[in-house]
C-alpha cells in the first residue's frame, strides 16, 4: 500500500509518498515561495526520483483544514484534481492533529498552534496513549489566551509547536503555569511525512471520501468575506439612518 500525501495548509509546501514499511520520499519547502508554484513541481520531481506511477498509490491524503484559506484551496484543488484523474479516494486529515503527529511517542501533551492572526490561532491538544494519537480538545479557531488557560486548568507538561509558537512564544512563557517546552525546528512545522503517516491509519480505518465529495475545512470565514460583511454591515446601519 501507498499514500501520497499534500499540505499547503499554512507557510510550508510538503509532499510525502510512504508506504507501509517505509517512507519512501518527502519534499518539504519554507521559504518566500507561493503554493501554485511549488506544489505540483514538487510532486513531479518526488514521483520521478522515486521512479514511481501514480497510478501505483491507493490513496491521497490532504491536511483538509485549517490554515491559510488560499493554501487550503490549493491543496484541495490537487489532491481533487489528483483523485479524479487516477480514480483514486481522499484521505482528509485535519491540520492540527498532523502537527501534532510529529511529536509521535511523547509522554507530554502536545499543542499545536498555527496562527491565525488577530491574535488567535489554530489549535488543539492531543497525547500519545500505547502509540495512539488521542484527541484531548479537537482543532479548533480561538483567542491564545482562552488555549493558555485551558492548559493551565489541566495541570499537564506540554509541547508547542507551528508557526504560532514565534508569534505567541513570549506570551506562552509568561503565562504558561506549568512545565512547558517548544518542539525542535525538525519538527516544529507541517510536514507530509506525518499527512502520509496519519493517512496509512485512516485508510486502513476506511476513512477516505472520494475527490468528489472532498472539501476543506476552514473553521472561520476569510478575512476578505469578513471585510464583506463588515461593508455590507455598515451599508445597512447608513440607510436605516437615512430612513430616520
Amino acid at each position: 500500500m501507498r499514500i501520497l500525501a499534500l499540505d499547503s495548509s499554512g507557510l510550508v509546501a510538503s509532499v510525502a509518498i510512504a508506504s507501509e514499511e517505509a517512507l519512501l520520499a518527502e519534499y518539504t519547502i519554507n521559504y518566500k515561495k507561493t503554493h501554485s508554484q511549488t506544489l505540483l513541481p514538487m510532486l513531479d520531481e518526488i514521483v520521478r526520483m522515486a521512479n514511481l506511477d501514480l497510478s501505483e498509490v491507493n490513496a491521497i491524503a490532504i491536511t483538509a483544514g485549517p490554515g491559510s484559506f488560499t493554501g487550503l484551496r490549493i491543496g484541495s484543488a490537487t489532491a481533487k484534481g489528483l483523485g479524479l484523474a487516477l480514480d483514486k479516494p481522499i484521505i482528509s486529515i485535519p491540520t492540527v492533529d498532523s502537527l501534532a503527529y510529529n511529536l509521535y511517542g511523547t509522554d507530554k501533551m502536545i499543542c499545536p498552534i498555527m496562527d491565525a492572526r488577530r491574535d488567535q490561532v489554530y489549535t488543539g491538544l492531543y497525547e500519545f496513549v500505547d502509540g495512539k494519537l488521542i484527541v484531548i480538545s479537537p482543532q479548533k479557531a480561538v483567542g491564545i489566551d482562552e488555549i493558555i488557560d485551558e492548559i493551565n486548568s489541566m495541570g499537564k507538561e506540554v509541547i508547542f509547536l507551528g508557526d504560532g509558537v514565534p508569534v505567541h512564544r513570549d506570551r506562552i512563557s509568561e503565562c504558561i503555569k506549568h512545565g512547558h517546552s517548544f518542539a525542535p525546528l525538525h519538527m516544529n512545522r507541517q510536514r507530509a511525512g506525518a499527512v502520509a503517516a496519519l493517512g496509512l491509519i485512516y485508510y486502513k480505518e476506511n476513512r477516505v471520501e472520494t475527490a468528489t465529495e472532498h472539501q476543506p475545512v476552514y473553521l472561520r470565514v476569510s478575512q476578505a468575506e469578513r471585510e464583506r460583511a463588515e461593508r455590507e454591515r455598515a451599508e445597512r446601519e447608513k440607510a436605516e439612518r437615512e430612513r430616520i
